[in-house]
């Protein structure tokens, strides 16, 4: 039994070329029609994200309660006050108010304060940590003495360097939240 195939066409060596489309008639006489450039073109940017003041203030107060008591922590632990972690909390503090706040002229200025707030609560902390170490108690029985206390002892061991930590965290704070919306 054989088979009978249908013969190929006359000239199947080469391919058939596409047929053009058909003109469009709303395209003017000398218009090609859409071309690949055509997609090329930059599209319109997604529309900005409305500016929440109130979540950028809420970020930057968590941010600031958050890396304060870490500040603290350490100042605690070592018994050093590190310049690094100071900045670290601005930048924190600035980022969150910036990133979360958008370009309001207010978030720079409360990242700022909060941020020496942050800074100073860590310091604080930090003390009542080495005082409950020499004393031989708990951290929260030396915070529970009062804060008085605590910033008398602060005002006491605080030099220059304290000072300049101050300052080197509500610097970094607003200038990150400058950056960040």
């Amino acid at each position: 039994m054989s088979q009978q195939f249908p013969s190929p066409a006359s000239d199947s060596t080469t391919p058939a070329t596409p047929s053009a489309p058909a003109p469009d008639a709303a395209a003017p006489a000398g218009y090609p029609g859409p071309s690949g450039a055509d997609f090329l073109q930059a599209q319109a940017p997604a529309p900005a994200r409305p500016a929440n003041v109130g979540l950028g203030i809420a970020a930057a107060v968590g941010a600031a309660l958050v890396t304060g008591a870490v500040y603290g922590t350490i100042i605690g632990l070592t018994e050093y006050q590190i310049g690094f972690a100071a900045v670290a909390v601005g930048a924190a503090v600035g980022f969150a108010a910036g990133k979360l706040g958008g370009p309001n002229p207010l978030l720079p200025v409360l990242s700022a304060l909060l941020s020496l707030a942050a800074v100073f609560g860590g310091q604080i902390l930090g003390i009542a940590m080495i005082g409950a170490d020499e004393l031989g108690v708990s951290t929260l029985d030396v915070l529970d003495l009062g804060t008085s206390l605590l910033v008398d002892a602060w005002k006491e061991t605080s030099g220059p360097m304290t000072y300049l930590f101050l300052a080197l965290g509500g610097y970094t704070a607003f200038q990150s939240a400058r950056k960040a919306s």
